[in-house]
């Protein structure tokens, strides 16, 4: 597989303890964790650093990779043997290890075989049908120049590796291993997930249309590979890690019950075997830097993200919006965060709530067809992950009598507009909308907004708040829900919620708001805890924020789960605070062992805060911050 970005992917160490037919015992990362290698190109001649192909490896390190791997106790297994303890059928070996091979490169035959013969150590390659055998005259666009014939295994080669026992096949699909239009603007996403855009008509490929042409693909591929080598593949591993549970389930309709993708960190081995995690293996590594991965606690990385409002990217002028567009990438790339938390809807009027949305959808006006592009432009161009910022209740339906009929009819006088989640078709809107957004637009994780409370004196048809949390934990039930439909087009994704600090600092007003940071942190990958004194209106920022950790602490010793998402604005003066206190707000949390930070709102029209402290407060770079 070939990613046409630069990914950061991390190790995946999931454990796989002896497996029995009905229950799997509980894993722990100390014991049986698999572990699953992601290799493209094996070549003598690669250079140390900085390669044309990122993601060849040298014979040598390749060899000193299995050297290793063997030294320290790993042992290799087959993809066979995988199914089998799935299915409880068989114990896998302490620390196995499943070697695979994407795209189908010769030097699979004439550099990997070899020593995976005299090492008698198993392997899973996956094959683009279309280019085994090509045409002579025929070449691939292959990152750093064009690859032929010569470049890629021959049916003949296939067969002999496959009549050896170690080498089982895979299909990478037989034509789908490239983007696609993915909107009106020309962007490319992965054709495995994207309803293409077709610029002379200006329509999306239809749901019918796009599921028959992954049918049609996938059964093509697996029919090749059956016919050529006699054995039908039990795996498909998705180009550039891309694909959705509708792609999943047409793969596993044809025979190929186990996918791979290259998100995540650890995969139990459980009955289902849909998105097994892998290790991509890029930058040529030694037997240090593959040892450095394999042991690296990922669990200490921090978070610096930045939340953007897309409101300030559009512009009814193309010509303008694409300005505001190359303005945005240029300061993420400069600051280098890990995260941008990306807004999905439009706020024109500033109520904090939903009048249109960023993306087709079924149920709201769209402002304009601009996340897809956004997103995918921070992602490819910024390098960062893109979470989408969505309203939980606050969409204002376009008709007047609907959004009344389906709002929390609230006795209160200053809340924001909500929608009512305990009416059946005020919920149905909602995980339509999120949907929808999730089918158009490629994101690796949600932030669930800060409308989403419900008063003591609201939806008096819910119980009480009480000591177990009973509207809190609705509204997070909502929210997974949410999480879940999304899921549907885009697995594995990261979750968010934004949460007053008033609950935190106040415990007993949790059922004003129906907020409880334990809770959230049980629920979420982060809870964003939103450390704003200006707008709670203290007069001693900085001890309000001690205050803040301090009550954070009894909840998350360990600020695992926490993020503190400063303010740089003062919305009462309407000023902005002096770049130099929030670096000095930043570095006091952080000595007080806030690992994850995040700050709203990021000015990077006017350059505010400026660039300069920004990198200081919220790269994720080591320092000196290398220029780009």
């Amino acid at each position: 597989m070939r990613l046409p970005m630069v990914m950061i992917l991390l190790v995946l160490l999931a454990l796989c303890a002896p497996l029995q037919a009905q229950t799997l015992p509980e894993l722990d990362a100390a014991g049986n964790g698999l572990l699953v290698l992601s290799y493209h190109d094996i070549r003598d001649d690669v250079a140390a650093k900085g390669d044309p192909d990122a993601y060849a490896v040298s014979t040598q390190n390749f060899a000193a990779h299995l050297d290793w791997l063997s030294a320290h106790g790993y042992h290799p297994i087959s993809l066979s043997q995988l199914v089998k303890a799935s299915r409880g059928e068989a114990v896998l070996p302490s620390k196995p290890v499943l070697l695979t091979f994407d795209d189908g490169l010769r030097s699979v035959y004439s550099k990997v075989y070899p020593l995976l013969r005299a090492y008698d150590y198993p392997a899973l390659v996956a094959v683009i049908t279309d280019y085994v055998d090509m045409a002579p005259d025929r070449t691939i666009d292959y990152g750093y120049r064009p690859f032929g014939r010569d470049d890629f295994l021959t049916w003949e080669q296939l067969r002999e590796m496959k009549d050896s026992g170690l080498i089982e096949l895979a299909s990478h699909t037989d034509n789908q291993h490239h983007g696609v239009q993915s909107n009106p603007q020309g962007n490319s996403t992965p054709a495995v997930i994207t309803r293409a855009f077709d610029p002379a008509t200006g329509r999306y490929e239809t749901a019918a249309a796009y599921e028959k042409r992954l049918r049609d693909d996938l059964s093509r591929s697996a029919g090749l590979i059956e016919k050529n080598l006699g054995v039908r593949p039990q795996a498909i591993v998705w180009p550039y890690a891309a694909y959705n549970q509708l792609s999943n389930a047409i793969a596993e309709q044809l025979g190929m019950p186990v996918s791979f993708d290259l998100e995540g960190r650890s995969t139990p081995v459980t009955r289902d075997l849909h998105g097994l995690a892998r290790l991509l293996v890029t930058g040529n590594p030694n037997v240090t830097g593959l040892a450095f991965e394999l042991r690296r606690n990922t669990t200490l990385d921090g978070t610096r993200a930045l939340q953007i409002d897309m409101d300030a990217v559009y512009d009814k002028d193309p010509a303008q919006l694409a300005r505001n567009l190359d303005t945005l990438i240029d300061r993420v790339k400069k600051i280098g965060p890990t995260h941008v938390y990306l807004q999905a809807f439009a706020d024109p009027d500033g109520n904090n709530t939903a009048d249109a949305l960023y993306f087709p959808n079924r149920h709201l006006p769209m402002r304009a067809d601009l996340f897809n592009r956004v997103a995918w432009q921070l992602k490819t161009r910024a390098g960062v992950k893109v979470y989408a910022w969505l309203p939980v209740l606050g969409y204002e339906l376009p008709d007047p009598a609907q959004k009344q009929a389906l709002g929390i009819a609230s006795p209160e006088k200053d809340g924001m507009y909500r929608m009512d989640f305990t009416k059946p078709a005020a919920r149905q809107i909602i995980l339509d909308i999120y949907e929808d957004l999730a089918i158009n637009s490629y994101f690796e994780g949600l932030l669930f907004h800060d409308d989403a409370y419900v008063r003591d004196t609201e939806l008096t048809g819910l119980a009480q708040e009480g000591l177990d949390g009973n509207r809190t934990q609705a509204l997070i039930d909502f929210t997974l829900a949410l999480r879940d439909r999304a899921q549907r087009w885009r697995p594995k994704l990261g979750t968010v919620r934004n949460l007053y600090a008033q609950p935190v600092l106040e415990p007993q007003s949790a059922a004003w708001f129906a907020q409880r940071l334990d809770l959230f942190n049980a629920a979420y990958d982060h809870t964003a805890l939103m450390a704003m004194p200006w707008m709670e209106g203290s007069r001693h920022p900085e001890r309000w924020l001690d205050r803040l950790v301090a009550a954070v602490r009894e909840h998350d010793p360990e600020l695992k789960h926490t993020l503190f998402e400063l303010q740089t604005v003062d919305w009462r003066t309407r000023t902005a605070i002096p770049g130099e206190r929030l670096r000095a707000q930043v570095r006091r949390l952080q000595a007080q062992g806030v690992r994850h930070l995040a700050w709203y709102p990021d000015d990077f029209i006017a350059d505010k805060p400026s660039t300069a402290d920004a990198r200081a407060a919220m790269s994720a770079r080591n320092f000196p911050y290398p220029e780009r």
